[in-house]
């Protein structure tokens, strides 16, 4: 009894193993989209790999990528048609995991209003946030119903995606995520509908991805990152509504009815293996970039992403 006592006050005494630190910049502000990593963290499934990490949100979203590639985190959540441009710009980026395996993209109109075909947004007004991919997105949306883009108006709305479509300043959006904008205009008593990207000629892709600076990442701490988000999705899916309750118990500002509303959507649309990838899903979406102008040619797979898990 004397030998246990005294080993079990040498453990007591003794301190724990150091954790290895990350930072991980996220590509907006904490909302459903990022419960893996939220219930990872709360779960401890961090802990268990070793690791103690920072989630940043941030005050630029268009910085977390930039970020990374100078060093200045390990990992950032970004989205894959971003990557694919990024590193025709020369960013030192890959994909390491995904986060969210879909599209939540969509065009978005009013479901009362006179746009009920692609066809009728011919001499209309569409509002964007971010210049790039949207335009070849509605290129191929629109083209597949006989309107070019030189037949509607393209109008930067910032972030007011919705509120300009409501407010009739714009006859629709692209770049609405259908798990929040649908639901917000629903709750404001203005109902939205969606034309989904992938059934109108644009190829599926992984919307929210995590990306590292491959000559500067530590591939083992990237690996069991991953590891924890994958345990997390799991338990998200097994018990959706408790880890709603352990999601949005970590801020007030999460527990409203859009991010309830928004939790039980984008569940189904998390990665449930975070470290495994579609290689020809990435390769046709870099030939749809190269096809539509947005880039000058096509990248192998394995230089826009990269398996952490590999031995």
């Amino acid at each position: 009894m004397k030998k246990i006592l005294a080993t079990l006050a040498f453990l007591a005494a003794t301190p724990a193993l150091a954790q290895d630190k990350m930072t991980v910049l996220l590509d907006w502000f904490i909302n459903p989209d990022h419960g893996p990593i939220i219930i990872a963290e709360e779960n401890g499934y961090f802990a268990e790999q070793g690791l103690e990490v920072e989630v940043v949100a941030p005050a630029d979203p268009s910085a977390p990528p930039r970020l990374v590639a100078a060093g200045q985190a390990d990992l950032a959540v970004s989205y894959q048609p971003q990557l694919h441009l990024q590193i025709h710009e020369g960013l030192p980026l890959k994909r390491v995991g995904t986060l969210v395996a879909t599209p939540l993209n969509c065009l978005l109109v009013l479901e009362d209003g006179p746009i009920k075909a692609l066809s009728d947004l011919k001499g209309k007004k569409i509002g964007f946030s971010v210049a790039g991919v949207e335009e070849a997105v509605l290129q191929a949306m629109l083209e597949g119903n006989g309107v070019m883009l030189n037949d509607i108006e393209m109008i930067n709305v910032n972030f007011s995606l919705s509120p300009s479509l409501m407010s009739g300043q714009v006859d629709a959006v692209i770049g609405a995520f259908r798990n929040f904008e649908l639901n917000q205009m629903d709750i404001e008593g203005v109902p939205g509908r969606c034309f989904y990207i992938e059934e109108e000629g644009v190829p599926p892709y992984d919307e929210l991805i995590y990306v590292a600076n491959p000559d500067r990442m530590d591939a083992d701490k990237v690996a069991r990152f991953l590891a924890a988000t994958e345990k997390a999705t799991q338990y998200i899916v097994n018990n959706p509504e408790k880890s709603w309750e352990i999601f949005a118990s970590t801020s007030t500002e999460l527990q409203d009815e859009l991010n309830a509303r928004a939790w039980v959507d984008t569940l189904p649309r998390f990665a449930l293996r975070p470290a495994g990838f579609d290689a020809g899903r990435y390769s046709r979406f870099e030939q749809f970039l190269k096809d539509s102008g947005m880039i000058p040619s096509t990248n192998p797979v394995d230089a826009i992403t990269i398996d952490v898990t590999a031995k």
